[in-house]
């Protein structure tokens, strides 16, 4: 009998926490290393929420609490989902996990059986494909290409679908690419759904606040309010509030659906952390000036990577509409020699190859379906981010 399950057997480790490992690892070393795969604001949290947690702390209010969220997070979730979004939802309608991870496995372990296929755009968030598998799916990857912008078109949609199509996750803007749908766009996405009843919707939306120039974010049940009984509309505090190590993500969706995610967190991992439950409160119902003032310095720092990595011959990186990922392409480099006899045959050959030359962490394009790419995370000072390009471009003009 082997102790290991078969599941577990299809599954793969997180290829940005091991990348972000790596670099701690080589950081830890005494090398000289730039770290640009972790996907966190590099901004403190906000006073007023850390003083909403340590005012939980101070009150007590340490003990345990309903599975999927004290009332009041309910409350400011419904608040949140009506001001920002024009979404009608009761508390009974939500749900509260330790992030938007958990949540989003919640739900395909509710729902998924063998068989079952879930269409995920690519490029994805690494964790999407491995999570439907271990939730007994099968993943059904549309691919979403440089020529679109990282965005999916409707006849890609339309082709992905098959009778077996459970869910369709939606990311925008997106984690890699930054690549944000318009209205017209998601709306062209939606036209297809509505034409196969059988398709549910699961929209994370991490990175709602995240949005620059002249985009305006949207979300699927919001579009198309004909999804609204089938829609799964995610979202969190980790991104836009500097909140990830506080762990919590929410989501409201159909009653039924939010009933079985709530006995999957009953006999998982129970209720979130209590404090960080309030504090979450607070980022909710709380100041939202500084969401714009941090958009101000994402803004830049995206402008600084795309202009520096666009300087470089064989390198296409487009402008994202949000989050705080560029996604370049390397296919004019692949071929290419390093000055000590390394060919680039791929990105994750090139990311090594860099890593091992420079010091610079990144996360090669494979790990997110869609190659030859690599993912930079411009969460980090301007310093940083130059002194990470210049490496990048005296890397790239010594490949031969």
């Amino acid at each position: 009998m082997e102790l290991l399950s078969k599941t577990l057997a299809r599954v793969k480790p997180s290829p940005t926490i091991a990348v972000t490992q790596k670099a701690a690892e080589l950081k830890a070393a005494g090398k000289d290393v730039i770290g640009l795969g972790a996907g966190e604001p590099d901004f403190d949290t906000p006073q007023n929420i850390k003083d909403a947690g340590i005012a939980a702390i101070t009150a007590g209010k340490t003990k345990y609490t309903a599975v999927d969220g004290i009332p009041e997070l309910k409350q400011a979730i419904c608040v949140k989902f009506k001001r920002d979004n024009g979404l009608d939802y009761t508390p009974s309608q939500v749900s509260v996990g330790t992030g938007g991870k958990q949540i989003l496995y919640n739900a395909l372990v509710a729902t998924m059986n063998p068989g079952e296929e879930v269409v995920i755009p690519a490029p994805y968030w690494v964790s999407y494909p491995d999570m439907v598998l271990l939730a007994g799916g099968t993943p059904v990857i549309a691919p979403a290409t440089l020529e679109n912008d990282f965005k999916l078109t409707p006849e890609a949609l339309e082709e992905a679908i098959t009778p077996n199509t459970k869910w369709f996750i939606f990311n925008s803007p997106s984690n890699p690419t930054g690549a944000g749908y318009s209205w017209d766009e998601l709306k062209a996405l939606t036209d297809v759904l509505m034409r196969h009843p059988q398709v549910w919707v699961m929209t994370d939306d991490m990175y709602e606040h995240l949005a620059y120039d002249d985009f305006k974010f949207c979300t699927p049940a919001q579009v198309e309010p004909a999804l609204y009984d089938r829609t799964l509309t995610v979202n969190g505090v980790s991104k836009a509030y500097a909140m990830t190590g506080w762990r919590i993500g929410y989501a409201a969706g159909p009653e039924k659906l939010i009933g079985a995610m709530r006995k999957v967190q009953s006999q998982s991992t129970s209720n979130p952390c209590t404090v960080s439950q309030w504090a979450a409160v607070e980022a909710l119902n709380g100041t939202q000036d500084y969401i714009a003032e941090n958009n101000k310095m994402f803004t830049r720092r995206r402008n600084l990577v795309v202009d520096m990595l666009n300087e470089i011959d064989g390198v296409i990186c487009p402008k994202p509409e949000g989050a705080f990922y560029v996604y370049p392409s390397i296919a004019g480099l692949i071929g290419k020699t390093t000055p000590s006899g390394i060919t680039i045959t791929d990105d994750e050959v090139f990311a090594t190859a860099l890593l091992e030359d420079t010091g610079v962490a990144v996360v090669f394009g494979a790990a997110f379906g869609l190659s030859p790419n690599f993912r930079i995370s411009y969460a980090t000072s301007d310093e940083t981010l130059k002194e990470a390009c210049m490496r990048l471009q005296k890397f790239c003009a010594a490949l031969s």
